[in-house]
């Protein structure tokens, strides 16, 4: 199957469920009440269930639902395969994505913001459903950027201004001599340095559609933030304890986001800066070197193989297909990475599966985690072409 079928194929799925699904971390949104039994109970409950290839989610009183990052994912998606085709269907389609995510934003804080549609527990936090994050808003403001290009729809430029005052007053910023880094949620003080970038995306789109010279100036001092916790042989770490300063080391699929949301605010904002691209340069040699095998399969989290992860797959053929300016042949390695996933990871009926494990895969059709992630991937690669 080619890129464009496969594409199709997707979206007729996503149309017959309305675009509504499950999620991989929607556990906690069951009505057994994990969160009675401790703070390691809802933690533990979600990775069992994220790790099991049978859904047991309809028992569980899990319902299929909305997720605003997804809806964020669908509108950047449209919005670029309307820009590629002129394809009226594709901006009704956008249009209602918009309508949506300024319909559905979380209130109470100094802007406009969007959070999971389920609650989430880590060892640090247990975050209620809807509660904003960098990496939801960011996500959403990025198709927002998008929309804006294809429909110069005027309130975008204030829903992009709110979104900034949320990044800039709600979350809390970690400083050093080489810049800042933005927190991921309100919770609580951390440092994960691609949700940080994601927030730093909001800033910097922010100034490009705005021209606010504070958000630029704040976007800058996050980029170097990261820069400057890259390793010599162009990894990051996933994040940072703030007490102990001990790095989490898990590398996949935070590798792409990092390498392109650099690149999005070198451009958004107009700083062709040498120690950024040389940063992108070294970080996607890496990425593709040590991530992927030639055939376009992800490693999961390096040096583990499996389980191959769509989201790995997903992101890569995203990277690959917009950083073509610092890797020659980032096109047909997009183009290697989305057809290996589409023969081994399309079901016919047109959903991408989970994962493929060593005996077996998770066949559960995600709708954030799998499907729009996907439907994104392919929209961007064929708008390269």
């Amino acid at each position: 199957m080619n890129i464009p079928d496969s594409l199709t194929l997707l979206e007729k799925y996503l149309i017959k469920k309305d675009y509504k699904g499950y999620d991989p971390y929607d556990t906690l949104n069951s009505w057994l009440p994990f969160k009675s039994f401790g703070k390691w109970c809802p933690i533990l409950a979600t990775q069992i269930q994220k790790r099991n290839p049978i859904n047991i989610r309809p028992l569980m009183g899990i319902k299929k639902d909305y997720n605003p990052k997804a809806m964020g994912l669908f509108l950047k998606a449209y919005s670029i395969l309307y820009k590629k085709t002129n394809n009226k269907i594709y901006l009704k389609k956008a249009d209602y994505f918009y309508n949506w995510l300024i319909n559905n934003y979380t209130k109470g804080y100094s802007g406009i913001c969007w959070g999971y549609n389920f609650p989430w527990a880590s060892s640090s936090k247990y975050m209620e459903a809807y509660i904003p994050s960098a990496v939801v808003t960011g996500f959403i403001i990025k198709g927002m950027r998008e929309y804006y290009n294809i429909s110069c729809e005027k309130p975008v430029l204030d829903i992009v201004s709110s979104a900034s005052k949320f990044i800039q007053n709600d979350l809390e910023w970690t400083k050093d001599n080489s810049g800042v880094c933005i927190s991921y949620t309100p919770l609580l003080r951390d440092i994960c340095y691609n949700a940080s970038l994601l927030g730093a995306e909001v800033l910097a789109i922010n100034y490009e559609l705005n021209h606010d010279k504070d958000s630029r100036s704040h976007a800058i001092t996050a980029v170097d933030y990261v820069i400057n916790k890259q390793k010599n042989n162009g990894l990051w770490a996933y994040s940072k304890n703030t007490d102990s300063t001990n790095e989490r080391m898990q590398i996949d699929f935070h590798q792409g986001y990092i390498l392109e949301s650099i690149f999005n605010i070198m451009d958004y904002i107009d700083n062709k800066n040498q120690k950024w691209e040389n940063s992108i340069k070294i970080g996607l040699e890496y990425y593709r070197k040590n991530q992927f095998y030639d055939d376009g399969i992800s490693l999961w989290r390096l040096p583990k193989k499996y389980p191959v992860e769509i989201h790995n797959q997903a992101q890569g053929i995203i990277t690959f297909s917009c950083l073509v300016d610092y890797f020659r042949k980032g096109l047909q390695f997009a183009d290697t990475i989305a057809n290996w996933t589409i023969i081994n990871m399309q079901d016919r009926k047109g959903y991408f599966y989970y994962q493929k494990r060593k005996l077996f895969t998770i066949k559960i059709p995600y709708t954030r985690w799998s499907q729009a992630w996907m439907l994104l991937a392919l929209s961007i690669l064929m708008s390269k072409k």
